[in-house]
């Protein structure tokens, strides 16, 4: 039976739950630092997929490049353990947009991790940066509104 989303979560419109492989940790017996990173990086797919920016790069070319990410790590995760990791857009530009993210351990209940990245959106064709395409920044503006909404 599926449990419920940690609140430190009701805010984010995309949430994927990932387990902690054995493998993940490190020397230090924690998830080393970079496994937060391809969490994150699964919520972002995720979002990417939910927003159809995967779509609109096979159709038109423009897909989305990751410019910069950060991670703010708050407590070890350890096996055996879930995680539930959260996404959602915080700033929406031109040509690029603000991803936030949220990393709980399901054991603990505790936020393990926070981090942010900024995507552009990019012409693969004729690689050089691109508007951000209209039924992305759409797609984007529904997902939030009815996070929030």
């Amino acid at each position: 039976m599926p449990q419920p989303t940690p609140s430190a979560l009701a805010e984010f419109p995309v949430v994927v739950e990932l387990p902690v492989f054995w493998g993940d940790m490190d020397a230090f017996r924690h998830v080393n630092n970079i496994v937060y990173f391809r969490y994150f990086e699964s919520a972002r797919i995720e979002y990417l997929e939910r927003i159809g920016f995967r779509q609109e790069m096979e159709n038109g070319g423009i897909g989305p490049i990751l410019h910069s990410t950060q991670a703010r790590f708050r407590r070890p995760i350890e096996w055996p353990d879930t995680v539930i990791v959260g996404a959602r857009t915080t700033e929406v530009g031109d040509d690029r947009f603000t991803q936030e993210y949220r990393l709980v351990s399901r054991a603990s209940g505790e936020v393990a991790a926070e981090g942010s990245a900024v995507l552009v959106a990019y012409d693969y064709p004729n690689a050089h940066k691109a508007a951000l395409p209209p039924p992305v920044r759409a797609a984007i503006s529904d997902i939030e509104y009815r996070a929030v909404g």
